[in-house]
């Protein structure tokens, strides 16, 4: 299976630390979110990673041409940012006539994705691809899903004031061809996959549920707690050394700001 791990966006809700760093290279317990994504798919069944770029793109690409994931990564960027389903759409050819997962680097999730595809195989027959969900503490925050009692999707409730439930899309998927073949109908390169895919097609979307970990990396205190509850794993030394390498290369007040962000977020 090949993966689109979405790493583009400006996360301006995660400055100052976003005004060093792309949010897909801001650190948990030291080691880069992108990091950490990378090795958890290439550990469970995915060959080959699509990421692609835009904000502080020559700062990724500089960590991962000194990372070990060189080999398995290609990266794409975005002079003009396409959206969540617009970058799919673009680089189609990358993941052929098979399904893909799709997924933000920019959140912080523990899943086995051998089980997720598993439960993909196993979904309703009409459906055409599979959401990831998570219990979300703030459903106002999120889009919130309601369910058939086969677990598929019949309504999507985006960030709204009083959402009917805390059963919250994660933004991890995985994704049939005909998926991408309904995007190429709408003759357009910029489409979002919140607001354009989801909605066509309720009904046909099956869910798998996190009960491990999952946590939007969205602001600073999100981020600021994630350094506080998530057991990150250590990285390999190769990654650590080219991790250190970027962050030396930085405004020395880089180190000192996350520091202070971490204990006071």
């Amino acid at each position: 299976m090949r993966a689109l791990l979405l790493a583009a966006g400006l996360g301006t809700r995660l400055r100052p630390l976003t005004d060093f760093l792309p949010k897909c290279l801001v650190p948990i317990a030291g080691r880069p979110l992108l990091d950490y994504w990378i090795e958890s798919l290439l550990q469970q069944g995915v060959d080959d990673i699509l990421i692609n770029t835009h904000y502080r793109a020559d700062l990724v690409e500089r960590y991962l041409v000194a990372s070990s994931w060189r080999k398995h990564v290609t990266l794409v960027s975005e002079p003009r940012l396409l959206g969540t389903a617009g970058t799919a759409l673009a680089n189609r050819k990358f993941f052929g006539d098979a399904p893909f997962l799709l997924a933000h680097a920019d959140n912080l999730t523990r899943f086995d994705c051998r089980e997720f595809l598993a439960a993909h195989r196993r979904r309703p027959a009409r459906t055409a691809l599979s959401m990831m969900l998570f219990e979300t503490p703030d459903p106002r925050s999120c889009g919130i899903v309601e369910l058939d009692s086969q677990g598929v999707v019949q309504a999507f409730h985006e960030k709204v004031p009083q959402p009917p439930g805390n059963l919250a899309n994660a933004a991890v998927y995985i994704v049939e061809p005909e998926v991408m073949e309904h995007l190429a109908t709408l003759g357009r390169a910029e489409i979002d996959f919140s607001t354009e895919v989801i909605p066509a097609y309720l009904g046909r979307i099956a869910t798998f549920a996190n009960t491990s970990y999952h946590r939007d990396i969205g602001t600073v205190r999100s981020w600021a707690q994630a350094q506080r509850d998530f057991a990150m794993p250590p990285a390999q030394p190769v990654n650590l050394a080219a991790w250190s390498a970027l962050i030396e290369q930085q405004e020395p007040e880089l180190v000192a700001l996350m520091a202070r962000l971490a204990s006071h977020g």
